[in-house]
């Protein structure tokens, strides 16, 4: 409404009626001032109001200070009424200020055309906002919803879909409400690192539990189906969606997954293990959002109209995405697979690349590509990992984030060195050294001591005669960095100095000097949960072990090394698979089973029975390659 002078006019009797009364001591609390305003001001006219009583104040601070003593007493108890209408005032602002917001939420909502008001809905819910509507907005969001009528130029649909997408956030806050008593109770009943994503189907994580705890079918399917690790493409696939499913599951999951990640972030106790189960939380559900999205996508060409579900299921992602990118303890030198294990994450990286293909270039990205581009490297995809961590490093640099361009720089040089381009690696390693000490990023400068080692040691190797003082220097900066990683206290960082010192000791033929930084590598990398540097750990100490003629330990490391490796994806497994095939021609076929027997014991304390019992699977497969 415009400033009319009528408006300005009732504002300013309002306040010098407020004035008034509270003089002659008719006004008796807050409350009552509270509530003349609410009668009095209209919505939307609030900086008309605010100028008035500002003009007020100013006018009596003036009369204050000329006046004599008695009407300076008059003037003092005036100011004093007026202070108590600010206060109240600034009261009414934040109400309405809520409440406006959410009105402005309901028409951007009921506004947009009908295909896109799921997402308008999303972005409404997006805990990126600032600030994030909470759980009692929620609520009242599904409330107006309810009874906002749809615009007369808009078809009778898209009030049918805006009452859907109501009564999804309904049973969502209500089916959150069933479950939020048992939200951690699962952990106490098994060990507090799985979280389901993987280990035994229907024995791990929450799924089970909760699908017993809700009543609504949606979410109920879901949990069941992930308790018993099957795909939730096809369960997508198989059943019937309105956008009242889509949005229940949108509001029930995301009460979990914060519900969760909250309750991880506050074990000071242990503020190690709670990061690691916070970043499992956050993987895992954007992988859920993903896996769903996917299916989505795939069954949109028989349910049309289906496409908006699998948009909507990638802006979730994103949304997770974004706020895991924002936490202190994101994973800038680990993976996806740093966090989980077992075949529900082989797809992981596909789902997740695809929202991403989708946002634009912020910082955000640049350090969700940077992980993704890690995890390309360890299933061996060496080509992507170079491009997703190439466009990181420029969207960082744009960014101005530092820590993470010196962390691209390092994940390239150790890419670099798989490629065997050994003179890249060196160059790009040294360029994140330098640039880790001119900004004093001590994880950087860690993990860079650590690539360059590593790179020249294989540099060194690759050439016929390699003077023994590049060893020397490449092991010292080896050292050097596992000294700084120490000092840093980052297990991560400290697993991957370990293993290229272990590896370079091997590469040397220094085979009994190998052993001891493998072993603490393998030990470190299991706090961290890094199984790809678990498994490659393995693999080099099972190396060392053979070289050193000890066939137990060379089995039960090649077996625990190709195991873990494989069950990540990792192209990798087949070296130890290799060595495994090598020590069974030399041992015969009898006295290798006999030996694989005999460590038994050692090997399920590692990976279960389950896992030695595929033992066998994956060398036959690999023979037979």
């Amino acid at each position: 409404m415009a400033d009319s002078p009528s408006l300005r006019d009732r504002y300013l009797e309002l306040i010098d009626q407020i004035v008034q009364t509270t003089l002659k001591g008719n006004i008796r609390s807050k409350e009552q001032v509270y509530q003349l305003l609410v009668q009095s001001v209209e919505p939307g006219t609030g900086e008309v109001f605010e100028r008035c009583l500002g003009d007020r104040v100013e006018s009596t601070q003036q009369q204050a200070s000329q006046a004599d003593d008695l009407k300076q007493a008059k003037a003092t108890r005036i100011l004093r009424a007026m202070q108590t209408i600010q206060g109240e005032w600034q009261r009414w602002q934040a109400h309405n200020q809520a409440t406006e917001s959410l009105s402005s939420a309901v028409r951007q909502i009921v506004s947009a055309p009908e295909a896109e008001q799921l997402t308008a809905l999303l972005s409404v819910l997006d805990p990126n906002r600032n600030p994030p509507l909470n759980l009692a907005q929620w609520s009242q969001l599904s409330t107006l919803l309810r009874t906002t009528s749809a615009p007369s130029s808009h078809p009778e649909a898209q009030t049918t879909a805006v009452q859907d997408m109501a009564e999804g956030i309904r049973r969502g806050l209500e089916s959150w409400t069933r479950l939020e008593g048992y939200l951690v109770s699962w952990m106490y009943d098994q060990s507090r690192e799985q979280l389901g994503f993987g280990g035994v189907p229907g024995q791990q994580g929450p799924w089970a539990l909760w699908a017993k705890q809700v009543n609504s079918p949606v979410p109920q399917e879901l949990f069941q189906t992930l308790a018993t690790d099957q795909s939730a493409v096809e369960w997508v696939e198989r059943r019937q969606f309105d956008a009242s499913d889509v949005v229940e599951l949108a509001v029930l999951l995301r009460c979990l997954q914060q519900g969760l990640v909250s309750w991880f972030d506050r074990l000071v106790y242990d503020s190690k293990v709670g990061a690691k189960l916070s970043i499992s939380t956050f993987l895992g559900f954007s992988v859920i959002w993903s896996q769903l999205a996917n299916g989505f996508n795939q069954a949109s060409s028989v349910n049309l109209g289906w496409s908006r579900f699998t948009d909507a299921c990638f802006q979730i992602t994103l949304q997770i995405l974004r706020t895991f990118s924002q936490r202190e303890y994101f994973p800038l030198y680990g993976g996806i697979f740093a966090s989980f294990s077992g075949k529900y994450l082989r797809g992981a990286l596909d789902y997740l690349s695809e929202p991403l293909q989708r946002s634009e270039g912020t910082q955000e990205k640049a350090r969700i590509l940077t992980l993704l581009g890690y995890s390309f490297r360890v299933q061996g995809q060496i080509e992507r990992a170079i491009a997703f961590h190439q466009q990181a490093l420029k969207m960082a640099r744009q960014a101005d984030d530092r820590p993470c361009e010196i962390a691209n720089l390092n994940h390239l040089s150790r890419t670099y060195a798989a490629q065997e381009h050994y003179g890249e690696a060196i160059d790009t390693s040294q360029r994140a050294l330098i640039l880790s000490r001119q900004v004093g990023d001590r994880l950087g400068e860690a993990n860079a001591l650590a690539s360059l080692g590593y790179g020249e040691v294989f540099q060194a190797q690759s050439l016929e005669h390699a003077e023994p003082e590049v060893y020397e220097r490449a092991i010292y900066y080896l050292e050097q960095g596992l000294e700084l990683a120490e000092k840093v206290g980052d297990r991560q960082s400290q697993a991957l100095c370990l293993s290229s010192l272990g590896i370079a000791q091997v590469a040397l033929e220094h085979y009994q000097e190998a052993i001891a930084p493998l072993q603490r590598g393998v030990q470190a990398a299991q706090f961290s949960g890094d199984l790809y540097l678990q498994g490659i750990n393995l693999v080099y100490l099972a190396e060392a072990h053979h070289r050193l003629q000890n066939p137990g330990q060379t089995l039960s490391t090649a077996c625990l090394g190709m195991y873990l490796l494989e069950q990540i994806g990792s192209a990798s497994w087949r070296q130890p698979a290799g060595l495994l095939t090598i020590l069974k021609g030399q041992l015969g076929e009898g006295p290798f089973q006999d030996l694989l027997l005999q460590q038994r014991p050692s090997i399920i304390a590692v990976i279960g029975v389950d896992g030695y019992d595929h033992l066998p699977d994956l060398l036959e497969f690999y023979q037979a390659e």
